[in-house]
């Protein structure tokens, strides 16, 4: 399983504290129970928004190839240094 992002962290814990803090204001329970559904909801909500959110993309080995791979700017394995004549013709 891949480690959390930054991102991923911060909504799920700001998601955690403010739903606790506002579901007990809103229902003003003072039972050890419902302190404890409570808690256990808003925990469950925090767990929910930081699976869903969007993970950025990765650039490195796994990006889609764009040319040729292990040939220099300009040349080819085959026949060396690309002229430019030869790209680029010129119609009169």
């Amino acid at each position: 399983m891949p480690r959390p992002t930054a991102a991923q962290l911060a909504y799920g814990s700001a998601t955690v504290i403010v739903s606790t803090i506002a579901m007990l204001l809103l229902s003003q329970t003072s039972t050890g129970l419902g302190v404890a559904v409570i808690s256990a909801a808003a925990l469950a909500l925090g767990l929910l928004v930081a699976l869903t959110v969007p993970t950025p993309r990765r650039r490195g080995r796994h990006a889609a190839p764009t040319g040729r791979q292990g040939a220099p700017e300009g040349t080819s394995p085959a026949t060396g240094p690309a002229r430019a004549d030869a790209e680029h013709p010129v119609h009169h």
